[in-house]
């Protein structure tokens, strides 16, 4: 892992402007935040094929769906907490129902988004786009990984969700690393024997620290990066349980109906005896803070990811 900090939403933008150059049909649509989610590098480089939707998020989605009804592959952004919560009905009828080829991509996602509080704290996201038929879900965890995970989605016929978070991340993974990536495919990034961690999206950097010192104690820790969320890899978990003796899940986001519920949701069909834990935001609505307080607050970090291995394993 590299030490080097790239924002994923850079990566998401720079993309955007060379699948701009190969798909002539691509189009782009922003809710008045184009700055922060960077579609703002498309708009400059395609004018003619960005459109500005203005703070109508409902409008946009719409809009996005009638665009793929005409040929059109159309990338609608925002941030998460407005890309999905605030504009459901119209991603569940338009796009969903519809099957149209929508590529719904959402920025600052989770609680790291910091001082803006619960209003922009999307904790729920993965969940509502799980449970509709037709949509797969994506958390990409670095910039080389979002930038091919854009391609990817260009390429990809059907409603598409990935997220993102607000701030700069290290560098996970070199080119070389993800050129054979598939969606539907998670990555084992370190193998282990012990325990292992199935993360996705910004829990994949405190997986991998924790790993390092957890070594250290003689804990033989398994990282997996489990970007896409829907369709999940079932064969990789499954390969995961018979082959370690724990699992945990990390996620920023609700326990309830994320990355752990679809783990958990595995283990309890397959009837299989594993110690099993879900990190992630416990049922509750969290405070306004400095991003690295909040994560300590609630428990997502380096420090209990440890903490939780060696319980789990010990008990």
């Amino acid at each position: 892992m590299s030490k080097e900090r790239v924002n994923p939403r850079n990566a998401y933008g720079e993309a955007l402007v060379e699948l701009g150059d190969i798909y002539k049909n691509l189009v782009v649509l922003d809710a008045d935040l184009s700055k922060s989610t960077k579609t703002i590098k498309f708009a400059k480089e395609f004018p003619d094929r960005f459109f500005e939707m203005g703070i109508a998020e409902a409008n946009m989605m719409s809009t996005a769906a009638g665009l793929a009804s005409c040929g059109k592959i159309p990338f609608a952004s925002t941030f998460a907490v407005f890309a999905t919560g605030r504009v459901y009905d119209q991603i569940r009828m338009d796009i969903a129902y519809s099957n149209t080829n929508v590529k719904i991509f959402a920025t600052h996602g989770g609680i790291s988004v910091g001082k803006d509080g619960v209003s922009h704290q999307m904790l729920e996201d993965i969940a509502l786009m799980r449970v509709l038929p037709n949509m797969t879900i994506i958390a990409p965890s670095d910039a080389t990984q979002t930038k091919k995970i854009v391609y990817l989605m260009a390429e990809y016929v059907g409603p598409m969700y990935a997220r993102v978070g607000r701030a700069d991340a290290p560098l996970i993974y070199s080119q070389k690393d993800i050129d054979d990536i598939k969606i539907g495919k998670g990555i084992t990034v370190e193998d282990g024997s012990d325990i292992t961690f199935i993360s996705s999206g910004t829990m994949v950097e405190p997986a991998l620290e924790a790993r390092k010192k957890l070594s250290k104690q003689g804990i033989d820790v398994r990282v997996v990066d489990m970007h896409t969320i829907k369709p999940l890899d079932e064969n990789l978990v499954l390969k995961c349980i018979k082959e370690t003796n724990a699992i945990i899940t990390a996620e920023e986001h609700s326990i309830i109906g994320g990355l752990g519920a679809a783990v958990a949701e595995i283990i309890a069909e397959k009837n299989i005896d594993i110690k099993f834990l879900r990190m992630g935001i416990k049922d509750v609505f969290c405070e306004s803070g400095a991003p690295a307080d909040l994560l300590e607050k609630y428990e997502l970090n380096e420090k209990y990811m440890i903490k939780n291995a060696e319980n789990l394993l010990k008990n």
